[in-house]
């Protein structure tokens, strides 16, 4: 993670054509989880043996050297004249409070002008789609940024397509995520398209978070924890629309339906894939939504929890919580909420 100590992976003699370069910009007010999410995803692939060509991570801004983040915190950069435009593989912009200020730097602007073009695929978290909405890149397609700034990317760019609930979005070579955490969900879902669903699930494990929120996923769902059964992601729009209708009725029929199989033969491809019957991957996720739900102290007592996830009652509820995390829904809040 890029920090005070923390070096920037410059060019070098180390550098081989077997790598691609993911350039990340900095620029003085970045977001330093914008930054630090992504790259620590990407950097976590050089444990792991690779079908294909590597990643290398430069970290530049415009004159290079120190840069302040917006929580004080220093990345060490190399001057964007150290990589010529069509050495960046994936070009990454973050966001941040000093967004608004980087559009008058000629300097920077015109490198990402002349990188756009010919970068495999460009991306920004958060903020950072301003960015490529000043440049024109976002013109005409699909877009997502920080929920509380989705009005105003929309109001001012007219034409680009903000989807104000999404976590990130892909179209054609440029993808743009939301807020903060959002760019580890990016970053997870670029090593997949690149590396395939087994590699990204062993990123996502290393770094103990779940795999993966889908893009369309909306800002303010829960996590997907049953997924991370699922190694080859046959299930993972169905457990999608599992989260969205937690509390509705989830038989074995429903899902099978949802799935566009026969519920004998859905029953049985669940289990094989995921390793779980469908009655215990609903049973998963909706204990995942409460335990959310009771973290966030959103939701008042423990029944109406109950409800909210779909479990019906709160025994109910208390039960599958012994099963899956061993305490009670009401001890679990007071351990692990603080309550």
């Amino acid at each position: 993670m890029p920090s005070k100590s923390a070096k920037p992976r410059r060019s070098g003699p180390r550098e081989t054509p077997s790598t691609r370069r993911i350039a990340i910009v900095a620029f003085p007010g970045v977001t330093l989880l914008d930054i630090s999410g992504p790259a620590q995803v990407f950097a976590e692939l050089a444990a792991i043996e690779l079908p294909g060509p590597g990643y290398s991570l430069s970290y530049l801004s415009a004159s290079g050297g120190l840069v302040p983040t917006d929580v004080g915190m220093m990345v060490d950069t190399a001057a964007i004249e150290s990589v010529r435009p069509h050495q960046v593989d994936t070009l990454v912009i973050p966001g941040g409070p000093g967004i608004w200020d980087i559009r008058d730097d000629v300097r920077l602007m015109q490198w990402i002008s002349q990188t756009l073009p010919t970068a495999r695929r460009v991306a920004s978290v958060c903020l950072g789609a301003f960015a490529l909405a000043w440049t024109g890149a976002l013109d005409g397609k699909r877009a997502a940024t920080h929920w509380r700034y989705c009005p105003r990317l929309q109001d001012s760019f007219p034409s680009i397509r903000v989807e104000p609930n999404a976590i990130f979005v892909k179209d054609g070579r440029v993808w743009s995520s939301a807020g903060v955490s959002a760019g580890i969900d990016l970053a997870l879902a670029m090593i997949e398209e690149d590396f395939g669903h087994t590699t990204a699930l062993d990123v996502a494990r290393r770094l103990v978070v779940f795999l993966k929120r889908p893009g369309g996923q909306s800002q303010f769902s829960t996590v997907l924890a049953a997924q991370a059964s699922d190694v080859e992601g046959r299930f993972s729009a169905l457990h999608a629309w599992i989260i969205e209708n937690i509390a509705s009725d989830l038989r074995v029929e429903t899902l099978a339906a949802k799935a566009g199989m026969t519920p004998r033969t859905f029953a049985r491809t669940y289990a094989s894939r995921t390793g779980m019957t469908p009655a215990s991957g609903v049973e998963a996720l909706r204990v995942e939504t409460a335990r959310l739900l009771l973290e966030s102290r959103q939701v008042g007592g423990v029944i109406e929890v109950a409800k909210r996830a779909g479990f019906g009652d709160d025994e109910r509820m208390r039960r599958a919580f012994l099963r899956h995390l061993g305490v009670s829904p009401t001890e679990y809040r007071s351990r692990f909420s603080g309550g």
